[in-house]
């Protein structure tokens, strides 16, 4: 095992645990890359606050997890799973990006695209589509 996956081994073993499916677990140029298709949004989440647990802030370059919500497809429903503010939504897939909208807490909508793990593509009721942070969506 190497130093990183010593390091990040509490996000791999939560990948395990919540059953993320072609788990792979590759190191390349110092930086470990945790790929594979979760049955749901909580089993995403799993590794998500897995992570959280060991950079509180989620900014650490020497790892990558891309997770992706298996069975989610462009049309599927999303709810918007914010603590009490409302959720953005940017032009582009990053907090840099403009924010172009805003959906509220418990509002339902569309995903357009799972762009990335941390951002997707969404549309609301309205017809505003944008970035939103993967994190506060629940299918």
């Amino acid at each position: 095992m190497s130093a990183l996956q010593d390091k990040y081994a509490g996000v791999i073993s939560a990948a395990q645990s919540a059953g993320v499916s072609n788990l792979q677990v590759n190191e390349q140029d110092g930086i470990l890359y945790v790929t594979g298709n979760a049955a749901s949004t909580a089993a995403k989440d799993a590794v998500w606050n897995a992570l959280g647990a060991i950079d509180s802030t989620y900014s650490a370059s020497d790892i990558n997890v891309d997770v992706q919500v298996a069975g989610l497809s462009a049309g599927a429903s999303l709810t918007v799973a914010t603590e009490d503010s409302n959720l953005n939504i940017r032009q582009q897939p990053s907090t840099d990006g403009a924010i172009v909208g805003k959906a509220g807490k418990g509002e339902s909508v569309t995903l357009v695209e799972q762009t990335s793990d941390d951002w997707w593509k969404i549309r609301t009721a309205d017809g505003e589509e944008g970035y939103a942070y993967s994190r506060y969506l629940r299918a």
